[in-house]
């Protein structure tokens, strides 16, 4: 099901929603927080070295696509993750100040470029990352909702999506792993969704920051699913090292795909957007070089989820998610989601996110975030225990 346009009329962050929420609300135990996506898992060791070996290239401005090395780099880690994928790094990446910045910056550029004149929608999955609806707001585009519920599988019915609507959407939104519902979008879910961006003209974008922290498989990625075909076209993924690699504050990813849109990209971006510092892209190219920081990140996750399992059993649905680090906990039963939640600060000293503050009403009405929480397990794991123990007690 997609909502009626023009929907949502405002975008304000869960965090200050959830901050006006708890606001003179004493925590009724020392404080623990769940909400925010921010790993706090130690920063890979490598990072201080290189950025002091490269020092003096803060005094240069970076190329718009970014170097010559971080861009190879990309492309060749992009070869060793996904199979059949060669990227030019010429014309096929682009570095970014982090994936959210990529997003933004993306659609305004797709509001503008020739190819894609006339065309005045941009559809979302609900829920969704709040900057994917303030990017269409900016660029006075219209926004098409996709639910994205428990009957759809948390991914939205691609099916469902009207072939007139599609006709004018200038771009199609995915996050795989779901934010925050965990789930893997398949290869082909993808392909689905790509066919549709190439029959009906618009450009698919792919958010798959979390795609290297997963339970089990690997997920299948965009570019993967492109290669297949024998083009990147219509498709944009977007990446970053802020989970893979627990440095959301360096501010580093890339965008990689369609070459055409990328080099229209390039040349917004070189009038409206920062530049990525030199320094910063070689800590990425070592980075995307190696995998064992990754692996052991991605084994703390996997310990985290194995945790929540076992103390939460199954009173909350799943709570071991395929993907990503958040777990997104069925609390119907309890009440509505904005008041458990206050009641989990009040009560337990927990700060977590109610589900409706990620999504919006749909066209009937009805919030497909609506009775769930949504649980950062971020931090370290003597911290998560504490606090799904306190969760735990407060929703026997």
């Amino acid at each position: 099901m997609m909502s009626a346009a023009d929907s949502p009329t405002a975008i304000r962050s869960p965090f200050v929603r959830l901050a006006d929420l708890l606001a003179g609300i004493p925590p009724g135990k020392p404080p623990l927080v769940l909400s925010v996506g921010e790993p706090r898992h130690a920063v890979p060791d490598f990072v201080g070295p290189v950025l002091a070996r490269h020092t003096a290239d803060f005094n240069r401005y970076p190329g718009v696509r970014g170097s010559d090395g971080f861009r190879q780099a990309v492309a060749d880690w992009a070869a060793r993750r996904y199979p059949g994928v060669t990227l030019d790094p010429e014309r096929q990446i682009i570095v970014l100040n982090g994936s959210r910045e990529g997003l933004f910056s993306a659609t305004l550029a797709a509001a503008c470029w020739p190819r894609l004149k006339g065309r005045d929608h941009i559809l979302l999955p609900n829920p969704y990352y709040p900057p994917y609806a303030a990017s269409a707001q900016a660029a006075r585009m219209k926004i098409g909702l996709m639910d994205a519920s428990e009957a759809s599988g948390f991914l939205p019915d691609l099916a469902a999506l009207e072939p007139a609507i599609l006709d004018r959407t200038a771009a199609l939104f995915i996050c795989s792993p779901a934010n925050p519902q965990g789930v893997i979008a398949s290869s082909d879910y993808l392909a689905q969704a790509l066919a549709l961006a190439r029959r009906h003209g618009f450009l698919l974008f792919v958010d798959e920051c979390y795609s290297e922290i997963y339970s089990s498989l690997a997920p299948a990625g965009g570019l993967e699913v492109a290669a297949r075909s024998g083009s990147f076209s219509n498709l944009v993924v977007f990446n970053s090292l802020s989970k893979r690699s627990n440095l959301a504050g360096l501010r580093l990813g890339f965008c990689a795909g369609d070459a055409d849109f990328l080099d229209h990209l390039t040349e917004f971006r070189v009038v409206t957007c920062p530049q990525v510092p030199l320094p910063v892209q070689a800590v990425g190219e070592v980075a995307y070089g190696d995998e064992r920081h990754v692996d052991e990140n991605r084994g703390l996750y996997r310990a985290k989820f194995a945790l929540a399992e076992r103390l939460l059993g199954n009173r909350f649905g799943v709570t071991q998610p395929e993907g990503g680090f958040f777990v997104w906990l069925d609390v119907k039963r309890f009440g509505d989601d904005e008041t458990i939640a206050a009641n989990l600060w009040r009560e337990a000293g927990l700060r977590v996110v109610p589900g409706s503050y990620l999504a919006s009403p749909a066209g009937d009405g009805t919030n497909p975030g609506a009775g769930y929480l949504r649980l950062a397990l971020v931090d370290h794991f003597a911290s998560v225990e504490t606090a799904l123990g306190r969760l735990a007690d407060c929703l026997p």
